[in-house]
């Protein structure tokens, strides 16, 4: 027995829960006074029955050819035209239909349809070879050259001309000018004491209040209940269960003095300091300024120039080239006029003809009008608006006599219906295989009569926990760890999700 509740408590990690909580292994947004312990997630599957589409639907098409017959018509000879008359409007009480269901639609299943094609298949594709394709010669005449063209250099002796030209005997330069200063007399006021303050302290009235002061802010802590006789595993250390439970906050009394100000406003030392501003005091005084203040100025020495007479170089000595023409002779040869190729010669493919079914049209769906449903009042309306008619003036026409077809060229569709089978299998919806922290019932709450509750359950559902003692003995657990597995809830104690499930409370 002691062997099965290990093996039991290892494969569904019953509620396992650390002895001391450390930081981020307590359960994410838990809340005061509930409980909490960490359970098996099993894989979650559902049996779904699918229909598949073995043929898919399709459609033959058959060609009905047009019918024609000789028919009399009348032609236009004159057009209609039309004139304004004023017509009052005219009243009646009618019964007319209301709309009680509006109308809607449906999806039907248009079945694909089939038809027998004939087509040309290539047996063998089309291939090319190489021909060779001989060069041909004719004969030409053209010019050699007997001596290439060449050059020599041929001197050409420089020109002089005499030119007068104006050359700088003393360049142009400059000096620096002093400007003296310029003074005029002026009379300005001035600050002889500048502008003041006079600063007085006041004395605060206080005020003597008591008030309650915070010692220590309300919390939460993490208490650990004792193992209970409900719990599913065997051993006590996987049934220990952390409940987080909440601190009240501490407070004190104190009294203290309250700095009320000066000016009966409650701000502290508000008003106290007062302020009496003392103007500033001028006097009128006479001195010279410096009106324009001396400086240096630059002025230009002109450039001094001479006339002189020399000679210079009109064009340069030079050499320049004299073409020596080449000479030539005539010789008849024999040349390539189109040189031998190689052209591609295309041999055709050959084909076989094949017959295979091809869908013609595929498999769909149509809509199908679902009518509106309708109800039937009376009431009185407008039968003829005040309004202008039109007066018809009727078009005149002459008869003629033609050939028309009665029925055009038509293509017969015929449904040729998809085939389908049916099959059933296993889906996996979400996959489990891990542990999370679930809410759990506490301790103090798992009473005989929850017991028995849960005993019930089992039995109303078609699992066997044994008489209903109000003892979660081996029996209990067995149907409660296999009701939790078959539902795909986490297996472990009594989990909110498994007693939910159940239609039992959790709290």
């Amino acid at each position: 027995m002691r062997r099965f509740n290990l093996i039991l408590s290892a494969a569904l990690c019953l509620c396992t829960v650390a002895v001391m909580a450390q930081p981020g292994d307590t359960p994410p947004n838990a809340q005061p006074g509930k409980c909490y312990a960490k359970c098996m997630i099993p894989d979650q599957y559902e049996t779904v029955t699918e229909r598949i589409e073995v043929k898919p639907a399709s459609v033959k098409y058959d060609q009905v050819p047009a019918q024609y017959a000789a028919k009399t018509e009348q032609v236009l000879s004159k057009a209609a035209s039309k004139r304004i008359i004023a017509v009052p409007a005219t009243y009646e009480t009618v019964t007319e239909k209301m709309m009680v269901k509006p109308e809607s639609k449906r999806i039907i299943t248009v079945p694909a349809t089939y038809e027998t094609v004939t087509e040309k298949m290539m047996v063998k594709p089309e291939t090319k070879r190489m021909v060779p394709v001989p060069a041909t010669y004719e004969t030409v005449t053209e010019q050699l050259m007997v001596k290439p063209e060449t050059k020599r250099l041929v001197p050409v002796p420089a020109t002089y001309e005499t030119v007068t030209e104006k050359i700088m005997s003393k360049p142009e330069s400059k000096r620096l000018v002093e400007v003296p200063a310029t003074y005029e007399t002026v009379t300005e006021q001035y600050e002889s004491e500048p502008v003041g303050e006079k600063v007085e302290i006041l004395t605060p009235k206080f005020e003597t209040v008591t008030e309650k002061m915070m010692v220590s802010p309300a919390t939460t802590k993490w208490v650990k209940k004792q193992a209970t006789k409900e719990c599913l595993s065997a051993d006590p250390n996987d049934c220990l269960v952390w409940c987080l439970v909440e601190v009240p906050a501490e407070y004190k009394t104190v009294t203290k003095q309250v700095n009320k100000g000066c000016d009966n406003s409650g701000v502290a030392n508000s008003g106290c300091v007062k302020k009496t501003p003392i103007p500033a005091k001028f006097a009128t005084r006479t001195m010279t300024k410096v009106k324009t203040p001396a400086t240096v100025k630059e002025e230009v020495i002109p450039a001094e120039y001479k006339t002189v007479t020399k000679q210079v170089i009109k064009t340069p000595a030079s050499v320049k080239e004299e073409v020596i023409p080449a000479e030539y002779k005539t010789v008849t040869k024999q040349v390539v006029k189109t040189p031998a190729t190689v052209k591609e010669e295309v041999i055709p493919a050959e084909y076989a003809t094949v017959t295979k079914q091809v869908i013609k049209t595929p498999a769909t769906t149509k809509e199908e009008v679902v009518p509106a449903e309708y109800a039937t009042v009376t009431k009185q309306v407008v039968k003829t608006p005040a309004s202008y008619k039109e007066e018809e003036i009727p078009a005149q026409y002459s008869t003629v006599t033609k050939r028309a077809a009665t029925a055009g060229p038509q293509v017969r569709e015929t449904a040729v219906p998809a085939e389908y089978a049916t099959v059933t299998k296993r889906r996996l919806v979400k996959a489990g295989g891990f542990s999370e922290w679930r809410e759990v019932l506490c301790g103090d709450k798992i009473t005989g009569a929850t017991v028995r509750s849960i005993q019930k359950a089992l039995k109303d559902r078609g699992y066997d926990p044994g008489p209903e003692d109000d003892i979660m003995g081996a029996r209990t657990k067995a149907a409660l760890t296999k009701y939790q597995t078959d539902k795909g809830l986490p297996v472990g104690n009594l989990n909110c999700e498994t007693l939910k499930s159940l239609g039992l409370p959790c709290n």
